[in-house]
Parts: C-alpha cells; structure tokens; sequence
C-alpha cells in the first residue's frame, strides 16, 4: 500500500451501536472500522483508525499523522464544537484533514451547528451515517493521489 490515512474518533463514539442509535445508527464503532479498511484496501491505501475519549490523544495522533500519514479522516464528536486543540493541531500540519459526522450536525441543537475545526480542514462531510466515512476517505484518496 503507498500510503497512510489516519481516520480519528472523539468521545463517546466507543459507544456507537448502543448510544442514540435513532441519531447514530446501530452499527458499532468496530463495524465502522471493518468498512473503512475494506474501503481503504480498495482504493490502495492503508487506514490507521484511532478513537479516543481524551482531547489529548487526538491532538498527539494529528501531529503523528503529519509525520507519518497522507491524510487524516476525523470524527471529533463533541470536540468539534469546543476544541481550539484540535483546530490548531491541523492547522499545524501540511497534511489534507477532512472533518466527518454520521449525523446532519445543522439539523440538531443550535450548539453543534459551529465547528471549530471547520475553518481549519479541507472540507466537512455529515449526514450520511456510516457512509460519512466512506466518502472521506473517497475524499481524502482523490486530493492526495
């Protein structure tokens, strides 16, 4: 495989399949992840998937996938609407960084209408579930080769 994308999950998506799935779905995180390394093998390129519950770790995996990867897939869940972390940890990369959500995030509360991340990555895809993952690594295949 040539190359690398990380794809990043925030807090509480460990809870997938179980948490709102009228929101979420009823697939499991792990279901999610089994997708994305199929979709990844198909289009040629290894996926590094990651989920963490601590702001922290996703700021320390976007400056290691600038060292490492070709792009970055991230799902912050709620860090999303809150991390400034987040926002310049890509903003400190030169790698491509597309923002992703399973739900349509401006058609819920007002409060998960703003991304802070938004400004700082290449495009946001929401809305579309599972799928959501799937058209950003599509997405991120297509900017980088």
């Amino acid at each position: 495989m040539a190359s690398t994308f990380f794809v990043l999950n925030g807090p509480n998506l460990n809870a997938l399949g179980k948490r709102e799935p009228g929101i979420y779905g009823g697939q499991t995180l792990a279901d999610i992840e089994a997708l994305c390394r199929a979709e990844g093998e198909r289009l040629g390129f290894a996926v590094d998937f990651r989920q963490s519950n601590h702001e922290g770790d996703l700021v320390d995996w976007i400056h290691e996938a600038g060292d490492t990867a070709a792009g970055i897939a991230i799902n912050a869940g709620a860090y999303t609407h809150t991390s400034v972390a987040l926002h310049d940890a890509i903003r400190a990369i030169r790698i491509p960084v597309v923002e992703l959500h399973l739900s349509n995030v401006h058609a819920r509360e007002e409060f998960r209408h703003r991304s802070m991340i938004a400004p700082a990555v290449k495009g946001v895809i929401c809305g579309f579930g599972a799928t959501s993952y799937i058209l950003a690594l599509n997405a991120l295949s297509s900017i980088t080769t």
